[in-house]
C-alpha cells in the first residue's frame, strides 16, 4: 500500500479493531463511557466514525446509564440515531436486567439481598415515570413470580390492594417484597407510600402472608421500610 493511499484513509481506519484488542487486552475498564457507546453502535452502523454521535448522546443526557436508559422516542431526536441505533443501545438495560434476575431466582432472595438491590436499581431507578413491582415469595423465600403491576406518572402511581392479595392468592405466595421508584432520583418514602404499605401489611396478615420489605429505589439508592422500622 503506498503512502498516498494510507493519506486517503479517514481518520478514524482501524479504531474499530484498536478498541476491540483493547477490550480483550485490558478489559473493560480502560474504556472510557463515549467508547462503550461506540463499541455498542457498531452493530447499528457497519460504517463510519462512531465517536461524535457516542459523544453527542453523552452531551444530551449528561450520563452513560441515561443514554441507555432512555426512552426510543428521545434517542431518537438526537440527529444520527436511526431505529438500528436505537435499538441498540436499548437491548443493553434489557439484557442487563435478566442477567441480574436470574441471580435473584437462583437463591433465596433473603441471602441475595444484594443482588435484589441490583436488579430493582437495574430496572427501575432510571424509568421516567413510577412503577410497582411485586415480588412473590414462595415458604423458602424463592421468588415465584415477579411482576411489573402498575405504571403511572412522574410522581404517583395507583396501587389496589385488593388486586394485590388476589394475585399472592392466585399464586400461593407465602411472602412479599414491594418495589417502587421515585422518578425525582430521591428514595425517602412519602407519607402516602407509608399509609398505602400499612394497608397492604393489615391486608396480608389477614391472609397470613408476610410483607419482607418495602423498598423505594431512586438513582440517588435506596429506601428500606423494614431498615427504618417502619415494618
Amino acid at each position: 500500500m503506498s503512502a498516498e493511499t494510507k493519506n486517503d484513509q479517514p481518520h478514524y481506519h482501524g479504531h474499530r479493531d484498536r478498541l476491540r484488542e483493547r477490550l480483550l487486552d485490558r478489559g473493560g475498564d480502560s474504556l472510557a463511557d463515549h467508547e462503550i457507546l461506540e463499541f455498542l453502535l457498531f452493530g447499528a452502523r457497519a460504517r463510519g466514525d462512531t465517536k461524535p454521535l457516542a459523544k453527542a448522546l453523552l452531551a444530551a443526557f449528561g450520563s452513560l446509564a441515561r443514554v441507555l436508559t432512555a426512552e426510543p422516542e428521545a434517542l431518537a431526536k438526537v440527529p444520527g440515531m436511526g431505529r438500528a441505533s436505537t435499538a441498540a443501545l436499548r437491548i443493553v438495560p434489557e439484557a442487563a436486567a435478566r442477567l441480574a434476575r436470574e441471580q435473584v431466582v437462583d437463591a433465596p432472595v433473603i441471602s441475595a439481598w444484594d443482588k435484589l438491590l441490583d436488579y430493582c436499581r437495574i430496572t427501575m431507578a432510571h424509568a421516567p415515570v413510577e412503577q410497582f413491582r411485586l415480588l412473590f415469595l414462595d415458604k423458602r423465600n424463592r421468588v415465584i413470580a415477579d411482576e411489573l403491576q402498575q405504571q403511572g406518572t412522574i410522581d404517583h402511581t395507583p396501587v389496589y390492594t385488593r388486586e394485590v392479595m388476589k394475585r399472592a392468592l392466585e399464586l400461593g405466595a407465602a411472602a412479599l417484597i414491594l418495589v417502587h421508584n421515585h422518578p425525582s432520583g430521591e428514595p425517602e418514602p412519602s407519607p402516602a407510600d407509608i399509609a398505602m404499605t400499612e394497608e397492604l401489611r393489615d391486608a396480608a396478615e389477614k391472609l397470613g402472608i408476610v410483607i419482607h420489605d418495602h423498598l423505594v429505589i431512586g438513582r440517588a439508592g435506596h429506601t428500606s421500610f423494614r431498615a427504618l422500622g417502619l415494618l
